[in-house]
């Protein structure tokens, strides 16, 4: 599993969010890299965002393309993506960043 882990839950339907893009970003030197791509499964989450191995100390952000998944809901929606910029301190532990989303709020928070 990967370091940094997320799960996507649609608030409205009451269900996972599968098939949501999502791109994991480090900042480096004022500029964000990509460092891993992946979609969300049938059960909203995404574990193979990375190698299992330690990820170095830094600020890193997920990015959530919201827009794409409500759109294939055939569902209007406010936020065309979800932007969640976290730091890492330790990287010897596991990071989960879950991400509750409806088509007009969304919430999220350190898990575990």
């Amino acid at each position: 599993m990967s370091a940094i882990t997320s799960h996507v839950l649609d608030l409205s339907s009451g269900y996972p969010a599968a098939g949501v893009p999502v791109i994991l970003e480090r900042e480096v030197a004022g500029s964000w890299n990509p460092i891993g791509t992946g979609l969300t499964n049938a059960d909203g989450r995404i574990a193979d965002l990375l190698p299992s191995e330690p990820v170095p100390a830094g600020v890193y952000r997920l990015r959530f393309d919201t827009g794409k998944y409500f759109a294939a809901q055939k569902t209007r929606s406010f936020y065309p993506e979800v932007i969640v910029t976290f730091r890492i301190e330790n990287s010897d532990q596991h990071y989960h960043v879950p991400l509750l989303v409806s088509p007009f709020g969304y919430s999220t928070y350190r898990g575990s």
